[in-house]
């Protein structure tokens, strides 16, 4: 059969768990991941690349002793891979950003077991994307079958809970179909509206606010060095070593241990070089303050950030306003700067629903959760229309 034709739904398939992705061939896994990039080059989603799940596992930033145990899953039809899921067993519930540190605690204090649980997701990696990877046509046959493999694998392991983070609207709508519990959360994006450049991204907010972001980048390009930005082959090795420290000082700070390691960023250096755009502020020949961002085909997706000086509003221009600019230069439809940051709103960023599946052996678990998830979106669905209420546009006919 070929993958661009239509599934046969008699057709039998079989679900593998494979410990590496090293096993999977890349071609078979990106054919899956991005069937686009074999036409562009450039995939929509970057992260679920073979190679940036490669860089993810080889530097040792999930595998042993890190709580992320790999646990791929592939579909094959016919010798032929045709769906495919980063699925990985947990040890707890750090990196995942889609927060279920309540869920657990009240299962275990009722005497249950919530980890080791599965986990469909990019690790430490708040973007959405899919997260059922199939070929073209397979999208319904696919999903089905990486979810009835994942939940016959927690079953058979005695696991609880399996979750899919960071998944798309239609994928939870799905999902929600096959009987999986839907979650709904909250990010901030900017969209690109058409703007000629970032003056008329600015002559898109009330006045009050745009002169905010002049006095912004102003105070934050007085700070004494120059802002560079580089890609690809443009990147320097000694970089790395910068971001590194940045990554770590960050890191310290707000989640005591960084995840990735530093062998992820020299992997990165040799692979994923044309997936990332840095925005360093370099002051007397030296970096002291960065933002690492990872280019999709229509996005550019904020991660990192962090610096060796303070130097005020110097993180607002780094991470929000460069990050437009570049946007905007290429045509790219939104910049996702991350989660959370409320602080983005005044910056142009809008709130965005997110959404996550999820599957729950215990019944009785299983009901206090999806009463708890019906409340969660009611509440989240208020916060998005009151925060984009309280946007930075300009209201019609007005600038309130």
């Amino acid at each position: 059969m070929s993958s661009a034709q239509p599934p046969d739904p008699d057709a039998p398939l079989s679900v593998t768990a494979h410990d590496s992705i090293a096993v999977i061939p890349a071609s078979d896994w990106d054919a899956c991941a991005c069937p686009e990039a074999a036409e562009s080059g450039r995939p929509l989603d970057p992260f679920t690349t073979h190679r940036f799940l490669s860089a993810i596992e080889e530097s040792g930033s999930v595998g042993p002793g890190t709580g992320w145990q790999p646990m791929y899953l592939t579909v094959q039809s016919g010798g032929e891979i045709v769906a495919a899921a980063p699925l990985y067993a947990k040890g707890h519930s750090q990196g995942e950003y889609i927060f279920d540190h309540s869920w657990a605690h009240a299962y275990e204090r009722a005497g249950g077991r919530y980890y080791p649980k599965l986990q469909i997701a990019v690790p430490f990696t708040p973007a959405t994307g899919r997260r059922f990877l199939t070929r073209p046509g397979w999208e319904s046959a696919g999903m089905a079958a990486l979810v009835e493999g994942a939940v016959q694998l927690a079953s058979r392991n005695d696991i609880t809970t399996l979750h899919a983070t960071f998944c798309t609207e239609g994928e939870a709508l799905a999902g929600a179909q096959m009987g999986l519990l839907h979650r709904t959360g909250t990010q901030f994006h900017w969209v690109n509206r058409g703007y000629s450049d970032f003056d008329a991204f600015l002559a898109d907010l009330s006045s009050r606010k745009r002169k905010n972001i002049r006095k912004e980048r102003a105070q934050a390009q007085g700070f004494g060095g120059e802002i560079r930005l580089r890609t690809g082959e443009e990147i320097r090795p000694s970089d790395w070593d910068d971001v590194w420290r940045f990554y770590q000082d960050t890191g310290a700070r707000k989640w005591g241990t960084p995840y990735l390691t530093r062998a992820f960023f020299e992997i990165a250096h040799e692979t994923l070089r044309d997936d990332i755009l840095l925005i360093l502020a370099e002051r007397e020949g030296r970096n002291v303050a960065g933002a690492l961002n990872v280019i999709g085909r229509d996005c550019l997706y904020g991660r990192y950030w962090g610096a060796t000086e303070h130097h005020p509003a110097l993180h607002f221009e780094a991470c929000y306003y460069q990050a437009i600019d570049w946007a905007i230069e290429r045509g790219l439809a939104r910049v996702e700067a991350g989660a959370q940051g409320e602080h983005k709103l005044a910056r142009g960023y809008l709130p965005a629903p997110t959404h996550s599946l999820h599957w729950i052996g215990d019944p009785g678990f299983r009901n206090a959760v999806e009463q708890f998830l019906e409340g969660e979106a009611r509440a989240v669905d208020e916060d998005i229309e009151i925060l984009t209420s309280f946007g930075p546009f300009r209201k019609t006919g007005s600038e309130e």
